[in-house]
């Protein structure tokens, strides 16, 4: 692999550090999972759309610029050098976006991806259920066809952004006496459909990052199917191969937080006494470049006309671990410090490590829980039989 940039991945480096410079907001947004916080995210991914930087890789009819995934990743290392906003619309613009573009009509596409790239339509993800979690084959909420409509009766739980988002992406059960992954379908609910109840759900921090939807009657049109009806799990499989392979966690996070961690490290390292702490410090910096050479290679084969598939666990385990591992680095340097919020009086300059702590914790869970992933590695790439 050429580690080397061309002439005009290079400008175009230039070009994205430009625009974020005179773009980023000077000072941090509030958290999106506030009311006000997601207002000020919105607006923001509708900044990024101005620009046409919304989703670069996206066709430009679309919003988008038509790059690649090199330059992809490129963009990410500067959004994230310049300490630009998370993204509030990443369940649409990582995960539904590109699956749209897979699965989707012409006439889906017009009507979904601008208004997704632009910040007008925010999505969450409805797959889980209170009986279904990481085994999606167990889901139970049906949408029985009506004519040119779908009804739809169930509830989906730890729905990511769903107290704020205008839509709904969710799987359904569409033959009702199917079983596992036979009969499911993948369709659109907007989240202000009569008949649709979003309750939140508190996160360790007190804000309702997540919430559950109830679903009594709920009418949609056909039109909102995306591919056939039973095509839901496999279409499913395609969005979780983007959730836990390349789109979703760009290295870029992770290389950003591992420089963070060096900082806070040489910052406080007269007052360490646990030589243990440096060497973690030392292997976070090593693993976050590492995966950030994997994942080039990975997106190198994928232009090459390669597919990602099974491997995209491994990338799921290792980016949600080494997140993990980064913050609780960070939280013993700081010892009784790391206990504070940023906004306690006496926090200083704590920064938003406990923040980032809290949030880690949920990386082995999301995306499908990191022992399900295991458990995929070992049949699918392992060759190891089931038990």
């Amino acid at each position: 692999m050429d580690l080397n940039y061309t002439p005009e991945q290079i400008a175009f480096r230039r070009e994205v550090r430009q625009w974020l410079a005179t773009n980023v907001p000077a000072r941090p947004l509030q958290s999106f999972d506030t009311a006000e916080g997601f207002e000020q995210h919105r607006q923001w991914e509708k900044t990024l759309a101005k620009g046409n930087w919304g989703m670069v890789t996206w066709p430009k009819e679309y919003g988008g610029r038509g790059c690649n995934l090199i330059e992809w990743l490129i963009f990410e290392e500067e959004y994230y050098r310049a300490q630009a906003p998370l993204r509030v619309n990443q369940n649409g613009i990582f995960l539904l976006g590109p699956t749209l573009m897979e699965y989707g009509t012409p006439e889906q596409k017009a009507r979904f991806i601008s208004k997704m790239a632009s910040g007008e339509e925010m999505w969450a993800q409805g797959w889980s259920e209170p009986g279904a979690g990481s085994d999606l084959a167990a889901i139970r909420s049906k949408a029985i066809r009506d004519g040119d409509e779908y009804v739809i009766n169930g509830q989906k739980v730890w729905s990511t952004r769903a107290v704020f988002a205008d839509w709904v992406f969710c799987i359904f059960r569409t033959d009702p006496a199917s079983e596992k992954h036979n009969g499911l379908s993948f369709i659109f609910v907007p989240l202000d459909a009569p008949g649709v109840t979003v309750r939140p759900i508190p996160q360790l921090n007190g804000l309702p990052g997540f919430a559950e939807i109830f679903f009594d009657d709920v009418r949609v049109p056909v039109f909102n199917r995306l591919g056939d009806e039973g095509q839901g799990w496999h279409i499913a499989m395609s969005t979780a191969g983007f959730e836990r392979g390349l789109m979703l966690r760009s290295p870029a996070r992770f290389q950003e937080t591992a420089k963070r961690l060096v900082a806070l490290y040489r910052e406080h390292a007269n007052d360490i006494l646990d030589l243990s702490i440096e060497d973690a410090v030392v292997k976070a910096f090593m693993d976050a470049e590492a995966y950030a050479l994997s994942i080039y290679q990975t997106a190198s084969r994928l232009m090459n006309g390669g597919k990602i598939g099974a491997e995209s666990s491994v990338n799921k385990i290792f980016w949600s671990e080494l997140d993990q591992q980064m913050h609780e680095t960070a939280l013993n340097i700081l010892a009784t410090r790391a206990e504070l919020l940023p906004h306690a009086p006496a926090a200083g300059d704590v920064g938003n490590w406990l923040d980032g702590f809290l949030f880690a914790q949920s990386g082995p869970i999301y995306a499908g829980t990191n022992e399900i992933q295991r458990n995929i590695i070992a049949e699918r790439l392992l060759g190891m039989p089931r038990k």
